[in-house]
Formats: structure tokens, C-alpha cells, sequence
């Protein structure tokens, strides 16, 4: 679907070790400022341990997972609104990602440095906020000036969009997201909001780095307590990682890493969590497609409709779609083949107008 989630941050607090620990993509990482000038885009893969399961019955030739991007964009300092730090170039590609996620450093450590002298992730997500609302504050009080001049003419749409600018001028000038705003749930407002391509309109949550020493114990981190507290009150959440650690289970074969995990307290690498929570934050749901060649995992919008799903895998699916033979993953796992499924009623036939599940498995019937 070439989505994509800008991991952005302070210099120093660890989105580049995060970055290479997510992804084969390998982002320069080191102890000082603008280490990281372009961005890097990884390929992720979305960890779904129901495709093996599926395999089980169908014994593919291959197994694919589904995937989607992070994009590791370089440190944000204060003054980025204004130009500074490069905060230009930065704060372009952040407007290109479709959701952000906020790296703070939650561990102290003298070797290495951060930007501000102080280790206070409450304070660090502020100054990036407040960066990106201000970048946000000088797009708004654009658009509401051209929108006072046009308006003059009785355009609706131009009174309205002054209306909508206002709005957002009064709640980006106190530090807060444009997407905690309360406006109108009209179509027309939300095509204004649409247009202005807000960076702070963005879905976003945020990644604690916290130290080896409490990744077995979070609570024990005041740091990602009170960034816990922060998210509360935003209506998002926080994944605890550390990404010292990640760097490392990375780093290792396969077959060696549960009994890494196991030694360190964890069930499975933190970044899993990450990834989950990227795919929750941007509405996705998995279906799967099983035969003979491939068992494979495909990612659509969760309320997607049949026919979009289908145009997931091919462009001809969607315009050609006749159907969808649809059973549930564990109904296939259960009985064990789709002929089995046919025959105990667990395969439906559906049209346009169906739903798509997370976690179906489908066969799409098209002709073009």
C-alpha cells in the first residue's frame, strides 16, 4: 500500500538504532547532532504468526508477510519551524509520512549526549510538538488570510475555511495538535482540514528508550511513567523499547534470539510491539490469499470493502471483481483444507458490499 510512519525525535535519543534494529535499511547512527540528514525508508515486516499456521494445511511453496515503511528522519531541534537544524528539509519529510512516531529518550546515560542537557522525555516530545505546530500555525494563518480576501466575494467554501483556519490558528497556538482539535465533522470542514496538509493532523503515539536495566521492569522507569501520563491525556499510547537491546537481537541468527529474549526477560523483540501498534495506528487490518505457489498476508484499511481489498493485489482484481470466497483463518486451520470449510458452511460467497475481516482468507473471482 507504500504506507509510511516518520520515526522523528531529539538528535541523540536513539530513532536511528531504532531504525536499524526495525529494518535491513541501515541508518547511520552516532554520538552527535544531524548524524541522520535524508531520510531512510525501511521495509518492515509485519510479524503475524497466523501465516505459518495457515501453512500448516496448505504446505505453499513460499510464505510472504505483509510489510509497510518507517521512515527514519533526522533530529528535530528547537527553531526547526524557523529553519533551524536543517528543520526545513526535516520537517518536508514528516509531511510525507502518513502517521509519526515520537522516539524519547527515557534512560540516562553520561556517554551520550543529548541535545538539551537533560534527560526529560516530557519536555523533548514538547519542543518537537511545539516545532511542528508552529511549521502548522504559518500554513493555517496562510490559508485564513487568503481565505478573509476570497471571502469577500460570498464564496461559502472561502468563509468557511476562514472559519475552519481560525479555529486551528487559536488551538496550535497554545502547543496542541491540530488533530485534537474539535472541528466540525462536516464533509466540507474536513475537506478544508484535508487541504492544508497539517503535520500535526498526523495519527501518532510514541516509542520510550528505555535502558536495559528496567526493559524486564517498566515500572520501574520514571522517565516512561510520566511520558505514560502524557499519552493519556493525548488519547494515544506508549511502546516501551530499548534500543540498545534491539540493536542486538538484530544482530543475531534467528534460531539464537529466543533464548536471547528468554535471558532478558521478554517474550518476543520490543520492536514487534512496535510495528502492531504502527499497523493499530494507521486503521490496517491483514487478509490472507493461500494456494499452492504462496501463503500470503496482504494489508488493506480496516472497513475496506471486498473489491478494494482485491485491488490491493492487482489494479484488474478491483475493476473486474465478481466475488470473494471468503473463509475465517481458523476455520481453515481447524478443518484442515477449504473443501472441508465448503463442506461444513464456513466458506461464504461474497459480493461487493462485504466487509473485510482482519484475518480472512479469500479468493477473489474476477473477469477483465
Amino acid at each position: 500500500m507504500g504506507l509510511s510512519i516518520g520515526i522523528v525525535g531529539l538528535p541523540n535519543v536513539g530513532k536511528s538504532t531504532l531504525f536499524n534494529a526495525l529494518s535491513t535499511a541501515k541508518a547511520e547512527a552516532a554520538n552527535y547532532p544531524f548524524c541522520t540528514i535524508e531520510p531512510n525508508v525501511g521495509v518492515v515486516i509485519v510479524p503475524d504468526d497466523r501465516l505459518a499456521k495457515i501453512d500448516t494445511v496448505i504446505h505453499a511453496e513460499r510464505i510472504l508477510p505483509t510489510t509497510f515503511n518507517f521512515v527514519d528522519i533526522a533530529g528535530l531541534v528547537r527553531g526547526a519551524s524557523k529553519g533551524e537544524g536543517l528543520g526545513n528539509q526535516f520537517l518536508s519529510h514528516i509531511r510525507e509520512a502518513d502517521a509519526i512516531v515520537q522516539v524519547a529518550r527515557c534512560f540516562e546515560d553520561p556517554n551520550v549526549i543529548h541535545v538539551e542537557n537533560k534527560v526529560d522525555p516530557v519536555a523533548d516530545v514538547a519542543t518537537v510538538t511545539t516545532e511542528l505546530c508552529l511549521k502548522d500555525l504559518e500554513t493555517v494563518t496562510k490559508r485564513r488570510d487568503k481565505a478573509l480576501k476570497m471571502a469577500k466575494s460570498n464564496d461559502p467554501k472561502e468563509k468557511l475555511a476562514a472559519e475552519i483556519c481560525e479555529l486551528l490558528i487559536k488551538h496550535l497556538d497554545d502547543g496542541k495538535p491540530a488533530r485534537t482539535a474539535q472541528v466540525p465533522e462536516t464533509v466540507e470542514a474536513q475537506v478544508v482540514v484535508r487541504e492544508l496538509q497539517l503535520l500535526t493532523i498526523k495519527p501518532s503515539f510514541y516509542i520510550a528508550n528505555i535502558d536495559e536495566a528496567t526493559i524486564a521492569n517498566p515500572e520501574a522507569n520514571k522517565h516512561l511513567l510520566a511520558l505514560q501520563q502524557l499519552a493519556a491525556a493525548e488519547h494515544t499510547f506508549v511502546v516501551p523499547v530499548c534500543g540498545a537491546l534491539e540493536s542486538q537481537i538484530a544482530e543475531l541468527d534467528p534460531s539464537d534470539r529466543p533464548e536471547f529474549l528468554e535471558s532478558a526477560g521478554l517474550k518476543e523483540p520490543g520492536l514487534n510491539a512496535v510495528i502492531r501498534a504502527g499497523y493499530k495506528l494507521l486503521g490496517l487490518l491483514t487478509f490472507f490469499t493461500a494456494g499452492k505457489v504462496e501463503v500470503r498476508a496482504w494489508t488493506t484499511r480496516i472497513g475496506a470493502k471486498a473489491p478494494q481489498a482485491a485491488g490491493v493485489i492487482h489494479t484488474d482484481f478491483e475493476k473486474g471483481f465478481i466475488k470473494a470466497e471468503v473463509m475465517w483463518w481458523e476455520d481453515l486451520v481447524k478443518l484442515g483444507s477449504e473443501a472441508k470449510c465448503r463442506d461444513a458452511g464456513k466458506l461464504a460467497i461474497e459480493g461487493k458490499e462485504y466487509v473485510m475481516r482482519d484475518g480472512d482468507v479469500v479468493h477473489f473471482r474476477f473477469n477483465v
